[in-house]
């Protein structure tokens, strides 16, 4: 994507340091680690990726929350959310959602040990939410929060993102554990489900194409709204903008404000830093 980059966990400090000095509260970590597998077992090292990088911005004493995607998607060889069993039988493989849940519990703790403020589910398997709310009370973590990706589509707008990640499902599809476009109910069911659970935030994924959900979920739940501006959206208005075809700022700055007014109350972008140097101008 354009002006997005990688971050090495040594490298993160400075990029962190822009990112306070633009007043944007915080940031939200993805991991890429150095070698996969079909658990995604370097996630839940304390020398992984994620967990340097959290120890590096807490030495560096900076004012932003520190937020850890928890999925196994960037972990797995094969691409997919969660542990793959395989039937015996029909050799039909599928994502065994108690057997990730389980790994994701364990990943959340090791980020809450290496200082996250809010942990990120993203995976949408079911009872993940409880398990890692559990698991980080168990721990004496209960201060550590969690940002539940609730309402989360199988959607087509993920594209830049899985390339740069590295984390394209080598078969099939995640049209099992993700959601259907065509379903706005079964939002309003997952993300009731997830604050029973101990969600203390919810993450409507996309945004653009799912307008109407933010709203629902807004005007239903008093809890805090996030919603992704996800890597598809943005890589069309920087395409449009190379193309001429649009005013980048007045576009971008349009797009953040309808997501707003749908109701989000966090906004997830790739367009932050761009969007926080104008909006200082106004």
């Amino acid at each position: 994507m354009p002006e997005i980059y990688q971050q090495s966990a040594d490298q993160i400090v400075e990029e962190c340091r822009e990112v306070e000095s633009l007043g944007i509260p915080g940031v939200i970590l993805f991991g890429l680690p150095e070698s996969k597998d079909p658990r995604g077992a370097s996630s839940l090292s304390s020398q992984g990726v994620v967990q340097r990088a959290i120890d590096a911005i807490r030495k560096a004493n900076l004012k932003l929350l520190v937020i850890t995607d928890v999925c196994l998607c960037e972990y797995t060889d094969h691409g997919h959310c969660g542990v793959i069993e395989h039937d015996h039988q029909t050799n039909e493989a599928t994502v065994a959602n108690d057997a990730t849940i389980a790994i994701l519990a364990e990943q959340a703790l090791s980020h809450a040990r290496a200082g996250a403020d809010i942990v990120a589910p993203s995976d949408m398997m079911d009872g993940r939410v409880a398990a890692i709310r559990e698991k980080l009370d168990e721990h004496k973590f209960e201060n550590v929060a969690i940002l539940s990706y609730a309402a989360k589509y199988c959607s087509g707008f993920y594209g830049p993102f899985r390339e740069a990640a590295q984390s394209a499902p080598q078969f099939g599809d995640r049209r099992s554990y993700q959601m259907d476009p065509a379903n706005s109910r079964e939002a309003l069911k997952e993300v009731a489900l997830d604050l029973e659970e101990g969600a203390d935030m919810v993450m409507v994924k996309p945004a653009l194409p799912y307008l109407d959900v933010i709203r629902a979920v807004r005007e239903k739940f008093d809890v805090p709204v996030g919603a992704y501006n996800v890597s598809g959206e943005y890589a069309m208005v920087k395409a449009a903008v190379q193309k001429g075809w649009l005013d980048e700022q007045r576009v971008t700055l349009e797009i953040l404000t309808s997501i707003q007014r749908a109701g989000a109350s966090i906004i997830l972008t790739y367009h932050a830093k761009q969007a926080a140097r104008w909006l200082k101008h106004c």
